[in-house]
């Protein structure tokens, strides 16, 4: 073990999520400044760090001194004070206010923050506010570090310091000594898996009863995330005694007793005989969409309709006024919404799903109906406003949510509407499902209307395939494509798809659906840059970070979204000399940088999935803002693992919007991802111009795949139980 001691000059790179940093250093007795690599998450430019581990050469990068283990010190020079203090570390100083801090009290500023900082007056513009920030700031980073020193002695990254400081404060370590485990629940971007290697260092055995039930508890919640609202119970034991490298006689007595103790909830699957084991928010949100489903559709209805006859006349008042005629197919889907408590309209692009949508809208209106319109994505919310001409919320907005309490619009304080229309129903989960028709009101009609044929939901369930196949609800299918979409080359070519038909990859200067052959990855990417670049906006006069979306199978590879952003903010939003950024996680983030939200974040009011631009950064206080939709949001550098760099992002990411313009690639590289529905959803993304650039083999290959992934559910079983007796029909129109 090799001893070095220095300053921190730079730091080259900083992965958040695991700790992992390039620093150089100006050490004693080395000329050059020295490549120190390692886990050095808590470090900050200026900071004295006594680093024990070995020197190494590495091919590309030269001579580098790889950390075991590190000790930092407080800077005693000047020049190492101003740098420590101007390095980001502190919220509310930069280097500006830095320089004046140290210049004013030399080397006693260490003291002076820690012992009388209201003495900061005497610098020049420094505030109150801002003073009071600098006082909170400084001591946040004393206990931060501590809580650094902490879990590096435990094995495991720091970057997650911050976050469990703002959770737990003062009582952050105790609270983790006493259960470690507790972390995978509480802080965000904190998994099972590093959760257990903390507490494999506090001494935790591996058959302990509290590693095992946080890792059944883990086990359903990561198989909540493929989708699924409960496991089989064998399916389950066999899964945890994977992870926990443990007998499945010990994982199934844990289990029962999380039966016992409530935390989990047991149900006969009829089909299969076995049993599905549930978590509580999942069950009951099975039950109660289930439950309210029924309720809606046995309740009597607020909307007054006289006779068919009646409805054919508003009809026909509503064609004069737009100027144009509906066909037989959509006046048949405006008849059954109107006399329908609970409809489902479903089909594909073209097959005016939007315009029978409208129709039914005005219908109520002129029958006197208060109708609420919402859609899952704000993107989406704001499509259907533009469409409609009226008022559309997201889903979490119209049932005003508001962390900590919750909704609140629910049973107790229902929405007041006769109508409820629902858009991009398929990216509707089971928990929000329930939520939202807990606040719908018995007396209400329901029209959810959505393309069954897309990626299901990003949560767990499969919520409108469900409600459409439970033979329970009025379902109304558009299939015809109508003459003005046929001349999209978009639009047919997806419906093609979906017949398991290969489309037609042919362009020419008329059409809409372009095919560039190319089997390289790392040459797709550079005609996706390109085409994002140079030939696509003069074309089409459009803004290449606006309107232009590339969207990715997956993330990983020479084609995934990581590479393909890294390329593409370069060359549209390059750095520039003297302009502000933030770094974070290996990442630069830049003023006018499209970025994308990636959980939901109620306090925000921003949710995943939501794309927005940076508008705003603030270096002195580590801060950045977002434009979301007209939504202004403020992130602090430690909340920047919510969002990422946006040019490129993977297909499920898109569900609910749509975009001018699609780049996207396919290649054998995905071969995992090659999926019918995935490329569907893709291609209906586009609304201009779809570009495709990849081999034709892949695109065989996704037309082919048809193996819907199944979700284990039961809400259609549950629907048909609660349903018992009431009437329904699916139209095939």
């Amino acid at each position: 073990m090799e001893r070095l001691s220095g300053v921190v000059e730079r730091i080259t790179f900083s992965n958040e999520e695991n700790g992992f940093c390039v620093i150089k250093i100006k050490a004693k007795e080395h000329k050059d400044l020295v490549t120190v690599v390692g886990n050095l998450a808590s470090v900050s430019i200026g900071s004295v760090l006594e680093l024990s581990g070995k020197w190494k050469t590495d091919s590309r990068f030269g001579a580098q001194f790889c950390v075991d283990f590190y000790k930092e010190t407080l800077p005693a020079t000047i020049a190492g004070l101003e740098k420590y203090l101007g390095s980001g570390l502190i919220k509310g100083i930069g280097p500006v206010f830095a320089r004046r801090i140290v210049g004013h009290f030399k080397e006693e500023t260490l003291k002076i923050l820690d012992m009388m900082p209201d003495l900061l007056t005497e610098v020049e513009g420094l505030g109150p506010s801002r003073i009071e920030k600098i006082k909170t700031a400084w001591e946040e980073q004393k206990e931060i570090k501590n809580v650094m020193i902490f879990l590096q002695g435990h094995g495991v990254s720091t970057a997650y310091a911050v976050k469990i400081f703002k959770r737990y404060g003062n009582r952050s370590i105790d609270l983790v000594k006493e259960n470690p485990f507790r972390l995978a629940d509480d802080i965000w971007g904190i998994g099972f898996k590093t959760a257990d290697r903390i507490a494999g260092k506090l001494g935790y055995e591996g058959d302990s009863p509290e590693r095992i039930k946080a890792g059944i508890v883990y086990t359903l919640g990561e198989l909540s995330d493929d989708g699924h609202c409960f496991a089989f119970r064998d399916q389950l034991s066999a899964r945890c005694s994977e992870i926990l490298q443990l007998e499945e006689r010990q994982i199934s007595a844990s289990i029962d007793g999380l039966i016992d103790e409530k935390i989990l909830i047991s149900q006969d699957h009829e089909e299969t005989g076995s049993k599905a084991i549930y978590l509580p928010a999942f069950f009951y949100s099975e039950e109660g969409t289930a439950k309210r489903i029924s309720e809606i559709i046995a309740g009597k209805s607020r909307v007054q309709v006289q006779s068919a006859g009646s409805i054919n006349k508003i009809i026909l008042n509503i064609e004069k006024e737009a100027g144009f005629s509906y066909d037989d197919v959509q006046k048949n889907a405006i008849r059954k919404a109107a006399a329908s408590k609970f409809m489902v309209l479903t089909g594909g692009p073209g097959t005016g799903k939007t315009t029978t949508t409208l129709a039914i809208l005005k219908v109520f209106r002129k029958l006197g109906a208060d109708c609420l319109l919402a859609a899952p994505t704000g993107r989406a919310a704001k499509r259907l406003s533009e469409t409609t001409g009226s008022e559309a919320k997201t889903i979490h907005r119209l049932l005003e949510y508001k962390p900590p309490e919750g909704y609140k619009r629910n049973s107790s304080n229902p929405l007041k509407c006769d109508v409820l229309i629902i858009d991009e129903t398929s990216m509707v989960d089971i928990v929000l499902m329930n939520n939202l028709l807990k606040a719908t009101p018995d007396e209400a009609a329901v029209i959810l209307v959505g393309d069954v044929d897309q990626l299901p939901s990003v949560g767990p369930g499969n919520v409108l395939r469900d409600i459409i196949s439970s033979g329970k609800v009025e379902v109304v299918e558009l299939k015809r494509i109508f003459r003005q979409a046929m001349g999209s080359k978009i639009i047919t070519n997806a419906h093609k798809i979906n017949r398991g038909e290969m489309p037609w990859l042919k362009g020419g200067s008329e059409s809409d659906f372009f095919f560039i052959e190319e089997s390289e990855p790392a040459r797709v990417a550079e005609i996706i840059t390109e085409l994002c670049t140079k030939r696509l906006p003069p074309y089409y006069s459009a803004d290449p970070i606006s309107d232009i979306q590339v969207l990715c199978p997956m993330q990983k590879g020479d084609t995934g979204t990581v590479k393909l952003n890294e390329m593409l903010q370069e060359a549209l939003n390059s750095k520039k000399e003297g302009a502000p950024f933030l770094q974070y996680g290996g990442r630069n983030y830049r003023i006018g940088d499209k970025v994308m939200q990636i959980r939901n974040n109620y306090e925000k009011n921003v949710f995943n999935g939501d794309i927005g631009i940076i508008t705003g950064i603030d270096m002195e206080d580590r801060t950045l803002v977002t434009d979301f939709y007209g939504n202004e949001t403020e992130y602090d550098i430690n909340e920047l693992d919510e969002l990422v760099v946006a040019y490129a992002t993977t297909v499920h990411k898109s569900q609910g919007s749509e975009f001018p313009i699609v780049v996207a690639p396919l290649t054998t590289q995905h071969f995992l991802m090659l999926q019918r529905n995935l490329l569907y959803t893709c291609i209906t993304r586009a609304r201009k111009a779809f570009v495709l650039v990849g081999t034709k083999k892949a695109v065989s290959i996704s037309v082919s795949n048809n193996k819907i992934r199944l979700r284990n559910t039961m809400l259609k079983e549950k629907i048909s139980c609660f349903c018992q007796g009431t009437q329904s029909s699916f139209s095939s129109l």
